[in-house]
């Protein structure tokens, strides 16, 4: 049973992700209550991205060091804001994963000071 007063973070990934499922062990370690969207069986609603865009950037969103943008040659375009969310929406293995999100707040990527503080500031 969820504990009621446990701080609660939404993350967007892959199960078989390593940084994905570092950050479930990151949470689950500290009581942190996960609800976890699988990617690959729920891609990413276009609003949803629109608010780590909003808060992050486009480029922070968009994994450079990943396979999928090394065969897409990516790496020798310039691309727009819109056009980075265009191919992001069409393919989740561009994104920098975990996106997780704590009211207001997002990171992507592996950001554990980030999410140290949040759970901190959460603790009373």
């Amino acid at each position: 049973m969820p504990n009621p007063t446990a701080p609660t973070v939404q993350m967007f990934g892959l199960v078989d992700s390593r940084p994905t499922q570092a950050a479930q062990r990151f949470f689950k370690e500290r009581r942190a209550t996960v609800t976890f969207v699988d990617l690959r069986r729920k891609p990413i609603a276009a609003g949803e991205l629109r608010r780590f865009v909003e808060r992050l950037g486009a480029a922070a969103l968009l994994d450079t060091e990943s396979r999928r943008y090394k065969d897409l040659g990516l790496a020798y375009m310039r691309l727009a804001d819109d056009e980075i969310v265009e191919r992001l929406l069409a393919n989740n293995g561009l994104l920098r994963l975990p996106l997780v999100r704590f009211g207001n707040s997002f990171t992507a990527g592996p950001a554990e000071a980030t999410w140290k503080d949040w759970l901190v500031g959460t603790a009373k």
